[in-house]
Parts: structure tokens; C-alpha cells; sequence
């Protein structure tokens, strides 16, 4: 598996598995699947209320713990310094393991510079590998990085063929910070399976729409976490490591930038207020 190297020198997996949208009784045996077929990061979260599911698939899987790249995020309700260390405690206790190899704010609300400080706690006491931010704007995270003692080594947010987030990736490298996308099939959304661009690239190698956007996504440096239930479908997913797209290939699939989200601005005000209360 080819792995990116964080900012402290933790090799992270770029290719993994996420759990969004999973059910919780569903969880252990798609985690279980997904090991079964190659992949080693596993990604999840409070919000998605499976990390016990996770946890014994980490459990019963047989790949040795130190081969597994663990990564969830602190849900807004609880953010703060107190509420987030304890919910990490929880956290750990639910995926079944001493340490996590990536934790993650997963939403800039709330009092999330006291989650941060938690964060660094944990980090610093060997219960956390490393540490970041999801859904952080530019903006955000310019200004987070700027004013916490351990930097942010990810962020996780949108990045797919239609939202690709190349100024954001400029950011998050001119500070150090990996980019990590979610939803690189946009659910999806506009017809993204149909998309002529994709589906002509993928004609020459023998590879569908899905594994040509991933493969887009894997040269520009994203980390990726492709979801499916199915286990043929993950393994599809996982076999992207056999073609490499040309210089003009590339550049096709870029102009299917619209540089807009799909799902949400955090620029709205209905979404913060739809997410605040979320975390109440």
C-alpha cells in the first residue's frame, strides 16, 4: 500500500476504508471485509455512532494492531477541552485499542480550540498518534494552525471531481498539512458515475468511472476513504495502483472542477445552524 508521510513522520495508508453511512450492526462485518481484501485505515467517527463495530472488527481481524491505521473524529457535542479528552477516553474504549492513529476535529463549531487542546493532550500522553481538523475552510484552518502548539497534520473535507479543492490543497501544504478527502464519489451526485469524461478515461485501461476518480484523486497526493458495503466493490476501489492517468488525462478531469460543494457551504448560515444543534 503506498503510504503519505504527516508532518510528524507517521506514515498514514492512502488508500482506506470509511464507515459513514454504515450501520452500526453492519459495521464489524464490512470492517472485517474490507481488512479481508487489503485495506489498513480504517476510517470513522463518533457521529456515526459504529466505533464499537469497528472495534471488534479490530479485535477479531488477526492483522496485528500495528499494521492498522485507526482514525475517528470528536463529534460537536462535545467540544471542549474536558467533554473532548473524555470523550477520546470513550473513544478508545469503543475501537477496542490503546492508541488512535488519527484523531480529527470533525466540525469547526462549537468550542473547538478547547477540543484541540484535548487533542494535543492526548497526543502528548501516547494515546494519539496524530492529530488534525475535517471540514476546516481555508480560512479556518489558516487561522487553527496558527494559534495551537502541535500542527495540524490533516484535514479531512469534500474532495472529489467535482469539488476538488485545489486552493484549499495549497494551503493545507504550504503548513504542512496532508489533504484527506471524504465522499470521493460525491454520493453519487450529478450523475457522477455517468460522467463522459471519467468513463472514456477509464475505457483505454480497462478501469470504470469509480477507479479512474480515485486514481485522479491518488496522484494529486489526496488521502482517500472510498465506502461500500459490498466487498467486491471495495476491492474494486482498492485496484488503482495498476494505471497511471497522462499529464493530458489530468488535465481533462480538472476542468470538471466547479470548485462548489455538493452537500454543504459552512459559509451558510442554515448549515451552521442545522450543525449547531446537532451538537446540542
Amino acid at each position: 500500500m503506498k503510504t503519505v508521510t504527516l508532518n510528524n513522520g507517521v506514515k498514514m495508508p492512502q488508500v482506506g476504508y470509511g464507515v459513514y453511512q454504515v450501520a452500526p450492526e453492519e459495521a464489524e462485518r464490512c470492517v472485517l471485509d474490507a481488512i479481508s481484501v487489503g485495506y489498513r485505515l480504517i476510517d470513522t467517527a463518533q457521529a456515526y455512532h459504529n466505533e464499537e463495530g469497528v472495534g471488534r472488527a479490530i479485535a477479531k481481524c488477526g492483522v496485528p494492531r500495528a499494521e492498522l491505521f485507526i482514525v475517528t473524529k470528536v463529534w460537536i457535542s462535545n467540544a471542549g477541552e474536558e467533554k473532548a479528552y473524555a470523550s477520546i477516553l470513550e473513544s478508545l474504549n469503543k475501537l477496542q485499542t490503546n492508541y488512535i492513529d488519527l484523531l480529527l476535529i470533525h466540525q469547526p463549531f462549537g468550542d473547538y480550540y478547547g477540543t484541540y487542546r484535548a487533542m494535543e493532550r492526548a497526543y502528548r500522553e501516547g494515546k494519539v498518534r496524530a492529530i488534525g481538523v475535517s471540514n476546516f475552510y481555508p480560512d479556518r484552518f489558516v487561522d487553527l494552525q496558527a494559534h495551537v502548539e502541535v500542527k495540524p497534520m490533516v484535514n479531512q473535507v469534500e474532495t472529489h471531481v467535482f469539488n476538488q479543492q485545489m486552493e484549499a490543497q495549497q494551503y493545507m501544504e504550504k503548513y504542512g498539512c496532508q489533504i484527506m478527502s471524504w465522499g470521493p464519489f460525491a454520493e453519487g451526485r450529478n450523475d457522477f458515475f455517468k460522467n463522459e469524461t471519467l468513463a472514456e478515461t477509464g475505457s483505454r485501461y480497462g478501469k470504470s468511472v469509480a477507479q479512474v476518480a480515485l486514481r485522479y484523486l491518488l496522484q494529486r497526493g489526496v488521502v482517500l476513504i472510498p465506502k461500500s458495503t459490498h466487498k467486491d466493490r471495495m476491492e474494486q476501489n482498492l485496484d488503482i495502483f495498476d494505471f497511471e492517468l497522462s499529464a493530458g488525462e489530468m488535465k481533462a478531469i480538472e476542468k470538471l472542477d466547479t470548485k462548489q460543494s455538493l452537500f454543504f457551504s459552512h459559509y451558510d448560515p442554515k448549515t451552521v445552524e442545522f450543525l449547531i444543534s446537532l451538537g446540542r
